[in-house]
Formats: structure tokens, C-alpha cells, sequence
């Protein structure tokens, strides 16, 4: 039987993914690899290779023996080498449509914690002070914000549709996207300079790629609004962390909500964990009672696809 593996996965089991595999004439294996050499023993002789977080990279791609396609649990593929699959001729495809309001809700909930102050204000009454845990000027209606939003994918247009209904001005900057689509749905389209220089809060949506890691540095910190409110439900490497504790030390930026960070999990004596206005989520705005099992139905229907020799879909690295 022809073997699919999964090189790590943190769900309680793989009973949603074993019997579409078992019906397309395969047979399951699950791994937990951490390290690129764990990956090797688990992959080497897999004609599927499914993954969540282990790390694909050129040595463990180079060890495949059999592989037909690299699936990844989700839509960013910053785990897998996609050049060394390219060279070794093996796709890589993504699930790039599982929780697209998932994520747009979570990045409306974040920025609405963060326009409202609502930890901030929480904190008091948890050590049984009645009182406004802040000053109420930091307080804002996101009717009288500028919102940049930061690409213009599938969740960068669901975050742009329910900005919309909350009156703000909604900025977009997408590299890839034409300024007219971004006019149809009801928002202005802006360089990435003027929405930094004139965002009241910044959310990214973009992927971790060469030309967005750490591309929200000192320099760019320095060019937006003092008091600057930014969101991250993206990847976590788009911020140089040290860049924006000292961004959140001076006051440039006033408050941030992860769902990301660099690294991650963010070290205990991270200093993001010394602000209260820093909200930190554990890499679960993509969580959802369809979400998950949506994901892992698509994967393993992707695997499935690949055991019957039919045309992959959703192939990211230009195979």
C-alpha cells in the first residue's frame, strides 16, 4: 500500500484523515518530528508527506525518496524549503480556505480590544478596583480611524468587509492587487508608505516571504502615527520583536495584539510579556469548531488526490 505520512500534527488523533486515506488505497502514518533529521526517518520512503509545523527543509526534502506532494496543515508554507521541492520536482500545496472568517473575526476582535482598551480596562476589576484601568483619550470609535490593511487575500478582504460596516477609513496596500478591486470593495488603495504614515491602526495579512520578514522594523515604526495601535495574525516574523518593545517603551506604538510572534512561543522573559497593552494569543485565530476539522478533511483529501494519481490543486511552489 502506498504510505502517507504525517510529520507532526496537534490534534488528539488522525480519525478524520484515516478513512479518506484508507479509501483512496493508502495507509497512514503518523509521526511528532521536531527536528529536520526526525522528518528524514519519517519521510524518507512516504509517497505523501502531510505537515503542520516540523521543519521541511533542503536535507529533509533531499531524502525523499517517493514523495508524489508536500500537503501543509494551512496556508502559510513557511515550515517547507519550496525551492529544494521545486528542484526535487515534488508540489507543495497549501489549504489556503479553511478559516477565512476564523481569522477575520479574530483580527476585528483584536482590533476592537485594542480601539476599546478592553483587557486594560479588565485588569482593574480583577483586583477589585471599579475604574477605568487607562486614560479615556487613548478610547477610540473606529468611526473615526484610519484602518491600513496590510494585503488583500481572502482574509484581507473579509477583515476589509467588516471594517466597512464600523464606518472607518479603510486603507489597502497589496502589492499583487489592482487599485480598482480594491475600490470595489469599498476601500482606498495606498503605498505601503502612506499607510504606515497614516494608519491609526495597522493590521498585516500577509505571508512570511523574503520581502516581508521584518519588513515592520525600527525604520518603518518610525514613519507611523505616535500612538499607532497594530494588529498580527499573520506570521510572526513580519515584526522584529526588539523593534517593537522599543516601539512600545517610547509610546510609538500605543498597544498590539499577536496572534503571532518571533519567535514562537514568545520566551518566558520575553519583555512583550511585560506590557499591558499587548495582547499575545497562541497561534489560534485560525481555531474553530469547522475550522479544524475542515483542515484536516481538505489535507487528507489533497493526499488523496496524490494516491490516485490525479492533478494536484492549490500548488504553491510553481510545479
Amino acid at each position: 500500500m502506498l504510505k502517507v505520512t504525517v510529520t507532526d500534527y496537534t490534534f488528539p488523533d488522525l480519525s478524520i484523515e484515516e478513512p479518506i486515506i484508507t479509501a483512496a488505497g493508502g495507509t497512514l502514518v503518523g509521526a511528532q518530528a521536531r527536528t529536520a533529521q526526525e522528518v528524514i526517518a519519517s519521510t524518507a520512503d512516504a509517497d505523501v508527506v502531510i505537515t503542520q509545523f516540523a521543519p521541511l527543509n533542503a536535507e529533509a526534502i533531499a531524502a525523499m525518496k517517493k514523495a508524489r506532494v508536500i500537503i501543509r496543515y494551512g496556508i502559510g508554507v513557511d515550515n517547507v524549503d519550496l525551492d529544494a521541492a521545486k528542484l526535487k520536482g515534488i508540489p507543495v500545496c497549501n489549504i489556503p480556505d479553511y478559516c477565512i472568517n476564523e481569522v477575520a473575526d479574530h483580527t476585528l476582535a483584536f482590533i476592537l480590544a485594542l480601539t476599546r482598551q478592553v483587557v486594560e480596562n479588565a485588569l482593574p476589576i480583577r483586583n477589585g478596583d471599579w475604574k477605568l484601568g487607562v486614560n479615556p483619550a487613548v478610547m477610540g470609535a473606529l468611526a473615526d480611524m484610519t484602518v491600513g490593511v496590510v494585503a488583500f487575500g481572502r482574509i484581507g478582504r473579509e477583515v476589509v468587509k467588516r471594517l466597512l460596516a464600523f464606518g472607518c477609513n479603510v486603507l489597502v496596500y497589496d502589492a499583487f492587487c489592482p487599485p480598482d478591486a480594491i475600490a470595489k470593495a469599498g476601500a482606498k488603495a495606498a503605498t505601503l508608505d502612506e499607510i504606515v504614515k497614516q494608519s491609526d491602526v495597522l493590521t498585516l495579512h500577509c505571508p512570511s516571504t523574503p520581502e516581508t520578514r521584518g519588513f515592520i522594523n525600527r525604520n518603518r515604526f518610525a514613519q507611523m502615527k505616535k500612538g499607532v495601535l497594530l494588529v498580527n495574525t499573520s506570521r510572526g516574523d513580519l515584526i522584529i520583536t526588539d523593534d517593537l518593545v522599543e516601539a512600545l517603551r517610547s509610546g510609538q506604538v500605543g498597544a498590539a495584539a499577536l496572534d503571532v510572534t518571533s519567535p514562537e512561543p514568545p520566551p518566558v522573559d520575553s519583555l512583550l510579556r511585560d506590557f499591558s497593552q499587548v495582547i499575545i494569543n497562541a497561534h489560534i485565530a485560525s481555531a474553530g469548531l469547522k475550522s479544524g476539522p475542515r483542515l484536516r478533511r481538505s489535507a487528507a483529501e489533497h493526499a488523496a488526490r496524490a494516491l490516485r494519481g490525479d492533478k494536484p490543486i492549490n500548488v504553491v511552489n510553481g510545479i
